[in-house]
């Protein structure tokens, strides 16, 4: 796993040192500490391709201008042996280095050599990662959230593994608690609904299920439902499917006895159509972690008596309160109300600290909404007090995004005439599309998301872009066979070939992608990965239009067409990582 690029920052921080050294022991400056200094990328490759401000942060120890050192560093530095050719100054002292030709051929070398591993780094290498997302209410379907949550976590864990963690997917069900008791509510007035005689009335008319739902649904004076309960048509068909299937055998029962009978028959419909609808999604989760084994296995009330023991606890007004305000909360928080049950926040609790304390991951990362914005605080604060190192939580916040169509929001399937819900989603546009376009932003930004643009077979359609680049690639391979011309191993000669700004450009943007692995790792922010794709796609492009590979001299031919299958395995391993369809002809 090479990062070329790492490898010529450690190389140009190298030479500046080693001319220092050679300075201060020829007692041309001072004998003083060097100060930490900067190396980059320029912006403009005029620039050089590696700059550094070496020069201008020793002015002050050395007592010089920043010009003078940086001409007395260059003049100390020899290029041979290293992947640069040249090294000039710049402003008021800027120290740039310029890559040789060797240092080109050895990018392309590299992909071709490493294949499927190329960009792979060991920036997490040795550390175990938990990511959790989606985790939607199991009550009912998958909103747009859910689906921009599914798509940013899942590429997160790729890219997280691609940087050498160890990394497992994992989905929380909230399968206990207000929201269960919740649904149970729902499910009993709807179920009660049907078995009263304006209920059999609709039921003996024998509709479809759609119809039968929204004619219910529909009729609120004589079928209300008050405020405090689910009113998705998806409670109605959990309700008359049960009907169909036991009649009104429940509805004799005590109240609580109805309510189970119909959360037993409705939630594990519902958790498997989660399954079913992720798994359309291309996301399969290591675990689907019930909030009830916390309850029954009693990890729920040891957290309670941790926080006890540990003394961030009191009673008031018949309630136990953590004090959250220890940790800079805004307020204390409840733990357990005054009628003897925890609140959603203890279960939380426990179930990071098995996360982290049980089952020891180094890093839990969480991928919530923006209306959890103010939940981070308080649960980092209880992993603190249990003798956890907040700082293994990290928490990405994730934005809403607004769906537009013609230019205007769209909320309304036009197949289904429902709400748009992940499942309607996929209905509408490409699998690729969906994963791509939700990460092309990161996370903590809202955006628009074109349905028109996403299904367009156009260079402004993003993932098209890149998967026609993939295309033409495998399209220019396969014309070239056609004319019994085949890749060779690629060498030094050919290296030598590769001598146009296009050529140039595209393989320093190909040395870059270990490093954008890295920084998307680093960040939580899978876009970075789906910005260099575009990128790549973009220079590719320019690339193809610019230099003809077909007809070139053998050795330029030869370079060039090692460079396309170069970019080919780069976006291949990109998408594949991302699990995006990568064709070979569109």
């Amino acid at each position: 796993m090479q990062d070329l690029i790492k490898e010529a920052f450690a190389q140009a921080r190298e030479l500046v040192l080693n001319a220092l050294g050679q300075l201060v022991a020829e007692e041309v400056f001072p004998a003083e500490a060097v100060p930490a200094f900067n190396l980059e990328i320029p912006a403009d490759p005029k620039n050089g391709d590696v700059s550094t401000n070496a020069a201008m942060v020793c002015a002050k120890p050395f007592r010089s201008a920043p010009r003078k050192i940086a001409e007395a560093i260059v003049g100390k530095i020899g290029t041979t042996g290293s992947c640069f050719d040249k090294v000039e100054i710049a402003g008021p002292g800027f120290i740039n280095f310029y890559y040789g030709k060797g240092w080109f051929g050895s990018v392309v070398k590299a992909v071709l050599d490493e294949g499927t591993e190329y960009g792979k780094t060991d920036f997490g290498k040795g550390k175990k990662a938990l990511v959790e997302f989606v985790s939607a209410n199991p009550t009912g379907p998958m909103h747009i959230g859910n689906a921009r949550g599914g798509a940013i976590g899942d590429c997160l864990a790729a890219v997280m593994e691609y940087a050498g963690y160890e990394v497992e997917r994992e989905f929380y069900i909230n399968d206990a608690g207000n929201q269960i008791e919740k649904f149970g509510k729902s499910l009993r007035l709807r179920y009660m609904q049907i078995c009263s005689d304006k209920g059999q009335e609709i039921v003996a008319k024998n509709l479809d299920i759609d119809a039968f739902c929204k004619t219910i649904y529909e009729d609120s004076e004589t079928f209300p439902m008050p405020d405090d309960v689910y009113l998705g048509m998806d409670i109605i068909a959990h309700a008359k499917n049960f009907f169909d299937e036991y009649g009104m055998i429940a509805s004799a029962q005590p109240e609580e006895e109805c309510k189970k009978a119909l959360v037993d028959y409705a939630l594990p419909k519902n958790i498997d159509g989660l399954h079913k609808d992720l798994a359309k999604y291309r996301i399969s989760y290591d675990t689907w972690f019930r909030e009830s084994t916390l309850h029954n296995d009693g990890s729920v009330q040891e957290v309670i008596e941790k926080l006890k023991a540990g003394g961030y606890t009191y009673e008031q007004d018949g309630a136990l309160w953590f004090r959250t305000t220890d940790f800079g909360d805004e307020k204390d928080r409840v733990l357990v109300r005054d009628n003897g049950i925890p609140t959603y926040f203890v279960p939380d609790i426990a179930y990071h600290y098995n996360k982290l304390a049980v089952r020891k991951f180094d890093k839990a990362i969480d991928i919530f909404g923006a209306d959890h914005h103010g939940y981070i605080p308080r649960l980092k604060a209880a992993m603190t007090a249990l003798g956890v190192d907040e700082k293994k939580l990290d928490v990405v916040i994730m934005q809403m995004v607004r769906l537009v169509k013609d230019g205007e929001t769209y909320k309304l399937s036009k197949r289904s005439g429902k709400a748009i819900t992940l499942n309607t989603l996929l209905e509408e546009i490409p699998i690729d599309a969906a994963r791509f376009f939700f990460n092309l932003r990161e996370p903590n930004s809202q955006f628009d998301f074109d349905l028109d643009l996403a299904i367009s077979n156009s260079s402004q359609n993003p993932v098209y872009y890149v998967q026609y680049a993939h295309a033409r690639i495998c399209s220019v391979i396969k014309k070239l066979k056609e004319e019994n011309i085949e890749a060779k191993p690629f060498t030094a000669d050919m290296a030598e070939a590769l001598s146009t700004p296009e050529e140039l450009e595209l393989v320093k943007l190909m040395a870059t992608l270990p490093t954008t692995i890295t920084e998307a790792a680093k960040a939580y922010d899978p876009a970075k990965v789906t910005k260099y794709a575009v990128d790549i796609a973009t220079l590719y492009h320019k690339f193809y239009n610019a230099c003809r590979i077909k007809g070139e001299e053998e050795n330029v031919m030869q370079a060039r067409l090692a460079l396309s299958m170069a970019v080919k395995q780069i976006i291949k391993n990109i998408l594949d990582m991302l699990k995006i369809g990568c064709p070979e002809s569109m």
